[in-house]
């Protein structure tokens, strides 16, 4: 199985915290419709039918990557993961 880039769930994770955040704080059929493509991708991509196993899944992930040695060079990245959890 092929797994997701962890730069790329990020970001995803990111963008559905914050669809989630809008959504709960005013309700508007945009947000809905964004945050519905945001839980569909990270289920897709994290090979579930639940957003909630997705999100579990996916920082399960990022944890195991922030726990492995990062490559030569990447302490100077400052795009680089920064091992911190994303739960939502």
């Amino acid at each position: 199985m092929l797994e997701p880039d962890p730069k790329v769930v990020r970001e995803l994770l990111t963008r559905y915290a914050s669809l989630r955040i809008a959504q709960a704080e005013r309700e508007t059929p945009a947000a809905a419709r964004e945050l519905a493509d945001a839980s569909y991708t990270l289920c897709v991509m994290m090979a579930t039918t639940s957003v909630h196993d997705a999100v579990r899944k996916a920082d399960a992930l990022l944890l195991a990557k922030g726990r492995t040695t990062p490559e030569a060079g990447a302490a100077a990245d400052p795009e680089a993961e920064s091992g911190l959890s994303l739960a939502v």
